[in-house]
């Protein structure tokens, strides 16, 4: 994987430089499905910079997230993450 100057990963400058979305601090550490999910639609439906569709944008990042964490992304955390995509599917009316 290519780091930047700093020594980050470009999937961690993604995350939290977002031309999208502006993410609150450290949503995809949380341990509450329902709060990362209500978070990435807020972010999603204030966002002007986004191209597609609010969900699809807020979907867009937690699956990003999710496959390019990888095998170093916690078992308990991953879980999280994945009820959290069925909490936006339903916080959109998709579910």
């Amino acid at each position: 994987m290519t780091k930047g100057d700093d020594g980050e990963r470009w999937s961690q400058d993604v995350t939290e430089r977002s031309d999208a979305l502006d993410l609150e601090d450290d949503v995809f550490t949380w341990d509450d499905p329902a709060r990362i999910a209500a978070s990435l639609k807020r972010s999603a439906e204030a966002s002007d910079r986004r191209k597609g569709s609010a969900y699809r944008s807020a979907m867009s990042m937690l699956t990003f997230y999710v496959n390019r964490a990888g095998k170093n992304l916690p078992a308990a955390q991953r879980d999280v993450l994945e009820r959290a995509k069925d909490e936006l599917r339903k916080a959109f009316g998709r579910a």
